[in-house]
C-alpha cells in the first residue's frame, strides 16, 4: 500500500455498515467507524457525519434499529444493530457489489487495443 487514505466509493458505506454489524453484533457509530478502519487497513478515513448519515438512511429504510447504552468507556451511546429486513438487504447488496466489482475487474483487466 502506497500509504494514500482513501474516500469512501458512494454507496459502499451502507454495505460496510450493514456487514460489520451482521458481523458483530450490536455496535454504536464510533466503534462501527473504527472497525471498517481497521479493516481496510487505515486506507479508509470515516468522519462521524458520514457514518452517522449512513446510519441514520439505514435505519429509516428500517435496515438497521437502535438504542441507547453504554459504552466500554462508561459514556452514553446509540448502539446499532441490524434488522432481519437489513439482512435480506446485505444479501441483494452484497450480490450487486459482486456484479459490479466484477465488470470493473474485467474493464480493468482489458489489454490495449489498436
Amino acid at each position: 500500500m502506497s500509504g494514500e487514505k482513501s474516500e469512501v466509493l458512494q454507496g459502499t458505506l451502507d454495505l460496510m455498515i450493514l456487514k460489520t454489524l451482521h458481523a458483530l453484533g450490536s455496535l454504536h457509530g464510533f466503534g462501527i467507524a473504527r472497525r471498517i478502519e481497521q479493516l481496510s487497513e487505515e486506507v479508509l478515513t470515516l468522519n462521524e457525519g458520514t457514518v452517522y448519515t449512513s446510519l441514520l438512511r439505514l435505519q429509516q429504510q428500517g435496515w438497521i434499529v437502535s438504542e441507547w447504552g453504554t459504552s466500554e468507556n462508561n459514556r452514553k451511546a446509540k448502539f446499532y444493530s441490524i434488522t432481519k429486513r437489513g439482512v435480506k438487504q446485505l444479501a441483494i447488496e452484497t450480490e450487486n457489489w459482486e456484479r459490479i466489482s466484477g465488470v470493473i475487474d474485467r474493464v480493468l483487466g482489458q489489454e490495449g487495443l489498436s
